[in-house]
């Protein structure tokens, strides 16, 4: 039974280029008042993500990543998806403080989208800052739905600020490809991101890409000597974290899922958990051709990489394996002390082993399991401290839909002025955030790996009447 089933029982602009300079579809626009300001239309599509590499998927506008929008923030809009596929489908809006109606949840009452039909999303996008869209449609174990397809692409709010000065941007999406039930034992732990601690059946790999090529593979991104870069990195992958790496430059992270952090820094390695996003500038001082990739080998042989190359150097791309190091999110924030919540919820999380013939673990909150874990209930206006309380083996990212939270605690480090909607909990640890209840509606959390929400690790949020 999957979500659908366990839910129902319970009663812009555009972007005119990407990086390689090759047109992007446009989307259907209209200045009549009975049409939409923008159309998407979910469709099967073949990539050539290499030599002699071809992919079947399911994509916008027949397209990965899908068509980069660009929105004002503050100003309503209006957008069509048309599914062209067999199966219903859904779109959601991540990162954006929108109704339950429009979030694209169905957990939250937001409508699916029956196979050939038109369905209209009209809302008024905010925060401003890197979010994204995707399907958020359920895949259980049949792993050519969900996000394990090409259904994703950028979602950028202006607003006001400017994510500092920069004199070229490029936006990219990671993404693997060709899935299959793997057991995860200690050869795949040698070759996944996410290193679990247990075994396990899992999700393994064929092929990875940064937009829509294996490295290798398309255009390089092409620089110059002197500029500043902002790179916005996005991990659209159904299940895979990933730690990426640019040998000779460094990345300073001014923003993570689209929320300038209190203490920019710049590193040499940059870790991005299923769902998150983090926008960088990177100074190109070190003229030559480089790999922007996985600080992983396997994953690189995968495809997980995109050349570099400054303007006038030619030659074989150059990889170095950068200094080890382990990823730290209190780096960026600040350690003020933060405002005392009006109540805590504690959440502990982990696995109870596969049920019913599943070849995945069912995943609990409390020891509940989705779609019988108990609902939070919150006062608008309130500060709420959600203690995530990481029982497993593995990382889990976890996504608060329609809110944005501060990151107050992770380990025995306090911490403040970080805000994201994702926020990678490693394994037997335990993170704290807050969260204002300032947007009323059935608000979900879960973790955005999607066999784990697919397999019970969901939790709704609501508002009390």
């Amino acid at each position: 039974m999957n979500r659908r089933n366990f839910l129902s029982s319970a009663g812009v602009l555009l972007a005119g280029h990407s990086f390689n300079g090759s047109a992007l579809k446009s989307l259907a626009t209209s200045a009549a008042p009975t049409k939409a300001d923008y159309a998407l239309r979910i469709e099967p599509c073949t990539l050539d993500i290499g030599p002699g590499v071809s992919t079947k998927t399911i994509g916008y506008n027949g397209q990965v990543p899908g068509p980069l929008l660009r929105l004002r923030e503050g100003v309503p809009v209006s957008i069509d998806v048309t599914n062209a596929t067999a199966q219903e489908d859904i779109v959601h809006w991540h990162g954006l403080a929108i109704d339950s109606l429009n979030d694209g949840a169905m957990e939250e009452g937001s409508l699916m989208i029956a196979a050939g039909a038109t369905h209209r999303y009209s809302f008024t996008p905010k925060p401003s800052g890197t979010r994204w869209y995707h399907t958020h449609a359920t895949a259980n174990d049949n792993l050519s739905l969900g996000t394990y397809t090409g259904q994703f692409g950028f979602l950028l709010i202006e607003g006001k600020g400017q994510p500092g000065q920069y004199d070229q941007e490029i936006n990219l999406a990671i993404h693997h490809w060709e899935p299959s039930f793997v057991p995860m034992v200690e050869t795949m732990r040698e070759h996944s991101s996410n290193a679990p601690l247990t075994s396990g059946s899992d999700v393994g790999y064929k092929y990875a890409t940064i937009n829509a090529h294996m490295l290798g593979a398309g255009e390089p991104i092409r620089v110059k000597q002197g500029q500043r870069v902002l790179m916005r990195l996005l991990n659209a992958s159904a299940t895979e974290n990933v730690v990426l790496a640019l040998p000779g430059h460094t990345f300073k992270v001014i923003a993570m899922d689209g929320n300038p952090v209190p203490n920019p820094k710049s590193v040499e390695v940059i870790s991005l958990a299923v769902a998150e996003r983090i926008d960088a500038i990177v100074e190109m001082n070190a003229p030559g051709v480089w790999i922007l990739g996985s600080t992983l080998g396997r994953a690189r042989q995968m495809g997980l990489g995109v050349v570099v190359e400054y303007a006038g150097k030619k030659g074989n791309p150059i990889w170095k394996d950068p200094v080890p190091a382990e990823w730290d999110y209190t780096q960026f924030a600040a350690t003020t002390a933060v405002t005392k919540p009006d109540e805590t919820f504690v959440l502990t999380f982990r696995d109870i082993g596969a049920l019913h013939g599943s070849k995945f673990d069912t995943w609990t909150i409390n020891n509940k399991s989705w779609p019988n874990t108990d609902s939070l209930i919150v006062r608008e206006g309130k500060r709420y401290r959600l203690v995530f309380r990481n029982g497993s083996g593995d990382q889990h990212p976890l996504h608060l839909h329609r809110h944005t939270f501060e990151v107050t605690r992770i380990g025995d480090k306090n911490t403040s002025g970080l805000k994201k909607d994702v926020i990678n909990v490693m394994p037997l640890e335990t993170v704290e955030v807050d969260f204002v209840a300032d947007n009323p509606g059935d608000t979900l959390w879960h973790c955005h790996q999607q066999l784990h929400m697919d397999y019970g690790f969901m939790q709704l949020i609501k508002y009390a009447g």
